[in-house]
């Protein structure tokens, strides 16, 4: 392809603004990128090979694992085209909120190989969205006590 920048699939990951993880079929993690480091705080020497449980809060591994392994059964997660908002576990133990965005791996023979994700920190934007929903609760409570006073 003419005018094709020199990019490898490599660099494409290394530099991703998104941590981008791939776990195998066992759910441990087999790539982490230098944005995963950033976001759940662990290095790749300690993030590769371990088991995603390192990321998920307690709370939440039991429904984790099983849409895992019916996604990893179906070879498709129904969340495909989809950014699922959830919590997340930090290297420091403190949870956080990220929007996840899934697919299954195949090999060329269509063997599920495991699955992909992509993250991206949303606390920030999340504890903004909620605060404006308690706002705007109050406001209309308020409306609603005094329907004789117009915002």
């Amino acid at each position: 392809m003419a005018g094709r920048p020199d990019v490898n699939e490599q660099l494409l990951l290394e530099q991703a603004p998104d941590a981008v993880v791939y776990a195998d079929r066992d759910g441990n993690i087999q790539y982490w990128n230098p944005a995963a480091e950033r976001i759940f705080g662990f290095h790749p020497s300690d993030a590769v090979g371990a088991n995603l449980d390192i990321i998920i809060p307690e709370q939440f591994r039991e429904a984790h694992w099983i849409g895992f392994e019916r996604a990893l059964a179906a070879g498709q997660t129904k969340y495909t085209g989809q950014a699922l908002p959830t919590r997340a576990l930090h290297q420091d133990g403190h949870e956080f909120y990220v929007e996840l965005s899934f697919s299954i791996i195949r090999a060329s023979d269509d063997v599920v190989l495991g699955a992909l994700a992509h993250a991206r920190d949303i606390t920030e934007r999340f504890m903004r969205d909620r605060e404006m929903r308690r706002r705007l609760r109050e406001l209309e409570q308020a409306v609603t006590a005094h329907p004789e006073v117009t915002p």
